[in-house]
């Protein structure tokens, strides 16, 4: 590994697993918590309305993918352009179950969504108050208990932001393609049916040419900004 810290590296890659775990939790449990509030019981009687990650874990997605794309990324060269990405177990819904069908599919559409921003709202708040009153100085901490924490809330809320942004995304099996679906006449069937096909490749190209990045830099770039500049 060169140059690069075992331990550092490994105290990394831990606090990372955890917020994605719990971040990936509080997506699935949102589609489950809200498929159920529409009358739909199959997450519900299946546990999934829960933040037990273990109810929501894939071990190829949630497991062995991120952890192997955190390790390369630290690598750094060709290895490090390899993009994080990692997904849960999907939530089974039975829309037949749903009332207000369409109402349902935009609300346990977005509930995932809407978790994951829970989240990153409140860890912003409560990293950015230990800034503003000098708990925390990000521009100097070295070492100690401060530097796991500091590292843990940046990971909250740029991990949390990153997947609700990227299931917005209007591409089979994402939550804005089921978003958009709800809006769309009868007569993009098709369209979207192609979409369900090679969605998950689109995807894969988007995020390998960049496309994704882009879209995503500059909410993490007015983030940072909220973060570093005072507020009082």
């Amino acid at each position: 590994m060169g140059e690069i810290d075992i331990a550092t590296l490994v105290s990394h890659l831990v606090i990372y697993m955890v917020v994605l775990l719990l971040a990936i939790s509080a997506h699935e449990a949102g589609h489950a918590w809200m498929s159920y509030k529409f009358g739909d019981d199959t997450a519900y009687m299946l546990g999934r309305v829960t933040l037990n990650p273990v109810a929501h874990t894939d071990p190829i997605g949630t497991l062995l993918i991120p952890i192997v794309s955190f390790i390369l990324g630290s690598v750094g060269g060709a290895l490090g352009s390899i993009p994080l990405i990692g997904w849960g177990k999907p939530t089974p819904v039975n829309p037949r179950k749903w009332e207000r069908y369409a109402l349902a599919n935009v609300m346990v559409s977005i509930a995932g969504i809407g978790a994951n921003l829970i989240i990153a709202i409140v860890s912003f708040l409560i990293l950015k108050s230990m800034l503003e009153f000098g708990v925390i100085n990000a521009g100097n901490i070295d070492s100690g208990l401060l530097k796991p924490v500091l590292i843990l809330f940046q990971y909250l809320i740029f991990l949390n932001v990153s997947l609700a942004i990227f299931n917005l995304l209007p591409f089979p099996p994402l939550d804005g393609s089921k978003v958009l679906s709800t809006f769309l006449p009868e007569s993009f069937g098709p369209v979207f049916q192609m979409l369900e096909q090679y969605g998950f490749l689109i995807l894969m190209f988007l995020i390998y040419v960049g496309v994704v990045g882009v879209i995503m830099r500059p909410v993490f770039i007015f983030v940072n900004y909220l973060l570093v500049t005072p507020w009082f």
